[in-house]
């Protein structure tokens, strides 16, 4: 009547290229960040000069 939820597969051991990849992809996160507040702060000092 009541199921058991699926179970899920073990996780596979990282490999060195999942460890790489995920850093590379930490890191691309942050810098798209950084890059995105800087966009921000930038066009709210140019609303201001403009305004």
């Amino acid at each position: 009547m009541t199921q058991d939820p699926p179970k899920k597969p073990p996780a596979k051991p990282s490999t060195p290229k999942d460890d790489r990849l995920k850093a590379a992809l930490k890191a691309n996160l942050a810098r798209r960040k950084a890059q995105a507040r800087a966009r921000k702060i930038t066009d709210q000092n140019t609303e201001q000069n403009e305004g």
